[in-house]
């Protein structure tokens, strides 16, 4: 199971200015076609919709990996949205905090893993579940220290 860990708002204001790179980079093969932008990047006019809505919370477990979604990784997740089915999800399931992907159909709620090694998770009907928020974005590690 992957839990959610100390979520923590996105500190206000924030302002994080980052240098972007004048091209954009192919990620197959090289290619001579250049897409170019010279200034800086705002991540939070970026990724973020509403800032006092959107919090940090750092994943634990690795039942989403295939989800893009590693053990330590942060995700932003935005309490205003409206969950829908398909969505990554920071689940609150019997007092229990969990990531998972949303899945509703026929009246039955499913939190699913993405991961063959851990089941999903059929919630019975008289549990209590509460979408705590939505995740937007994954901050994936590349290289850990």
């Amino acid at each position: 199971m992957m839990l959610a860990l100390s979520p923590r708002p996105v500190d206000e204001p924030t302002v994080l200015m980052l240098q972007a790179s004048p091209v954009a980079v192919a990620c197959g093969f090289p290619s001579p076609a250049q897409d170019y932008y010279d200034g800086p990047i705002d991540l939070t006019e970026m990724l973020v919709d509403d800032q006092e809505a959107t919090f940090i919370v750092r994943a634990s477990g690795h039942s989403m990996t295939e989800a893009g979604i590693s053990d330590g990784d942060e995700l932003l997740v935005d309490r205003s949205k409206r969950p829908r089915d398909g969505d990554v999800v920071v689940a609150v399931l019997d007092g229990q905090l969990t990531i998972k992907r949303l899945q509703i159909s026929a009246g039955r709620v499913t939190l699913k893993s993405e991961s063959a090694e851990h089941p999903d998770i059929v919630v019975p009907e008289l549990s209590e579940l509460v979408i705590w928020g939505v995740a937007t974005f994954s901050i994936h590690h590349l290289r850990r220290p």
